[in-house]
């Protein structure tokens, strides 16, 4: 029988699986730590915090964060362009499982 519960194991339709599906990707995590911390972040601010990331892979993150429901986009109409980006009650919710990460990662570093 365990045998048999160990071959029908998969991960697919899981909540992990799902939390996954929010944060995979080389900056969605940065991105929403950076705004925990921050909270209200304009594009450029976001770009200087996290270094070597294109303009492109930012804004492509930025908009599959926002479409998951994670951070929220605010567009001023003004010239310049002013637009600034925070977490939303959903995003906010991650942020224990971030900070846990981080102490983690804080005590196992050296």
């Amino acid at each position: 029988m365990e045998n048999e519960e160990q071959n029908d194991f998969r991960l697919e339709g899981t909540g992990f699986a799902y939390t996954l599906s929010l944060i995979n990707g080389k900056y969605k995590m940065p991105i929403l730590y950076c705004l925990s911390k921050r909270e209200v972040v304009r594009y450029n601010e976001m770009k200087r915090y996290l270094g070597k990331v294109t303009f492109k892979t930012l804004t492509d993150s930025l908009k599959a964060l926002e479409e998951d429901g994670l951070v929220s986009r605010k567009e001023y109409p003004q010239v310049p362009p002013k637009v600034e980006y925070s977490l939303t009650e959903k995003g906010r919710s991650l942020i224990p499982m971030l900070t846990a990460l981080c102490t983690w990662g804080e005590e196992h570093r050296n």
